[in-house]
């Protein structure tokens, strides 16, 4: 009798393994083609670079700005600063004030010497309603301050494309700062092509980045060791997913914290959806399906050069916050549209974009602990091979530290940052870190995210920010 438990033990741990494997060569390999994809794409265009400025220079898209807010009055007052020395003639800004419960609000009317107004918000997506409004015509674009009742950050984003005046919108985070150039090379897609609803722009941590009306005159890896990887972590996973399948109209995110939308397509599809925690993500998955339910021409694009300086968490704590939200946010998103599944009506976003998002990213944390578990059980069990299994996992990351200094370098290259010695060292040694370590911590915070989720499925969290290093 034990000896047939012991077999049917080997059986499952041995499959386990099996699928293991065959799942981490399947994700390598996939990262291999992407991140190779990626940095041509990414030296491509950089030749290209100087005719596009040549060509494009002159024309112009108006677009709206909404930066919602919730407690940032440490930020925010920067944010708007660096959104005033944009190298760019027709925007506006729209602050939303998610009923803070600090200075947020206080610090702008101060700090850009704004006065009340009565401004009619027509609904035409549903949000709750302001408390008041401020203006300034003391700045070279409309900047407006909107304060609402608390209801979240896509309820926040529902209210200033209410509010917005332009027939583009961009969404950006109050902790965040865009490069000079970042609204004229996010447009461009649109201007190129005729059918594009949205475009997504690039998200680089900028702690330790040194910015002078939206230059950067000083680039160096932040001090903090978790902000650090990070920085790898992100160019990586730029490079790869978003480059690849930007290749077939294929992506399935734009980050929140900066991405161009058309306003009339997102109204008619009913805007941010504010019963979801990944509401960027959301909004994406549902252009796709609103735009192929109703035959319409349609591209969702991704600008590679258009850079948006953001601030990466440096403490864990904040960090698993932040991907415990995100995780929550992609299951809610692949769960709300599962009619992409699977659907040959949806093409390749269906066979390749939502697979992808749904082996590799929604269900990764729960293969890998298993995974790993089944291993380690294995070898308890004396019924593994170790020399192979050690070998297995070297080569593995080895390979993955390859292609994340490959995205990390390119990116660096082609957008002519410079770095010291010490930073490119930083970044080969911390690479094996990110890969070996905080990829399975942030496996395990992703995993347990579904743990209690309801009660603050709408909470913004709180997140430490720091002042933003501008000059």
């Amino acid at each position: 009798m034990r000896g047939e438990i012991f077999r049917l033990v080997q059986s499952v741990l041995d499959g386990i393994d099996i699928f293991f494997v065959i799942y981490m060569i399947g994700y390598s390999s996939f990262l291999f083609l992407a991140v190779v994809i990626g940095s041509s794409e990414l030296y491509k265009k950089r030749q290209q670079e100087k005719l596009k400025n040549t060509l494009l220079q002159d024309y112009y898209i108006p677009i709206s700005i909404i930066v919602p807010a919730y407690n940032e009055e440490v930020t925010v007052v920067e944010t708007v600063r660096s959104l005033l020395a944009l190298e760019y003639t027709l925007y506006e800004i729209i602050v939303v004030d998610d009923g803070s419960t600090d200075t947020t609000s206080q610090k702008l009317i101060e700090a850009f010497h704004m006065h009340p107004i009565r401004r009619p918000i027509h609904r035409k997506i549903s949000c709750l309603p302001e408390e008041f409004v401020y203006e300034t015509a003391a700045q070279k674009v409309s900047l407006t301050l909107i304060r609402k009742k608390n209801g979240g950050k896509a309820d926040s984003l529902n209210m200033g494309i209410n509010a917005c005046r332009y027939p583009y919108f961009i969404c950006m985070d109050a902790d965040s700062v865009l490069q000079h150039d970042s609204l004229s090379k996010i447009v461009r897609p649109i201007i190129e092509c005729k059918n594009v609803v949205a475009v997504g722009g690039v998200i680089r941590p900028g702690n330790s980045v040194e910015l002078e009306w939206g230059h950067v005159v000083k680039y160096r890896l932040p001090r903090n060791i978790l902000a650090c990887m990070q920085v790898l972590e992100y160019d990586r996973s730029f490079l790869a997913s978003r480059i690849l399948f930007d290749k077939f109209n294929g992506s399935l995110i734009i980050s929140g914290a900066f991405g161009l939308f058309k306003k009339d397509v997102v109204i008619a599809a009913g805007g941010y959806d504010r019963s979801t925690m990944g509401e960027d993500m959301e909004l994406v998955v549902k252009l796709h399906e609103y735009c192929v339910a109703n035959d319409m021409p349609y591209t969702i694009k991704y600008a590679t050069d258009a850079i948006c300086w953001s601030q990466a968490p440096e403490r864990l704590r904040d960090l698993c916050k932040q991907r415990r939200r995100w995780h929550l946010g992609l299951f809610q998103s692949l769960w709300k549209h599962k009619v992409l599944l699977a659907n040959p009506r949806f093409g390749a976003v269906s066979f390749i974009s939502y697979f992808y998002f749904l082996l590799y990213e929604l269900l990764s944390p729960f293969i890998e602990i298993l995974g790993i578990a089944s291993m380690m059980a294995a070898f308890s069990l004396d019924l593994i091979d170790v020399p192979f299994t050690a070998l297995f996992f070297l080569i593995y990351a080895v390979f993955g530290c390859a292609l994340t200094l490959t995205a990390f370098f390119a990116r660096i290259q082609t957008i002519d940052l410079k770095i010291s010695f010490m930073d490119a060292l930083k970044a080969v040694v911390l690479c094996f870190f990110e890969i070996c370590v905080l990829r399975l911590i942030m496996a395990f915070v992703r995993a347990t995210a579904f743990i209690g989720y309801k009660k603050k499925k709408l909470d913004w969290g709180h997140i430490e920010r720091k002042k933003i290093n501008i000059q």
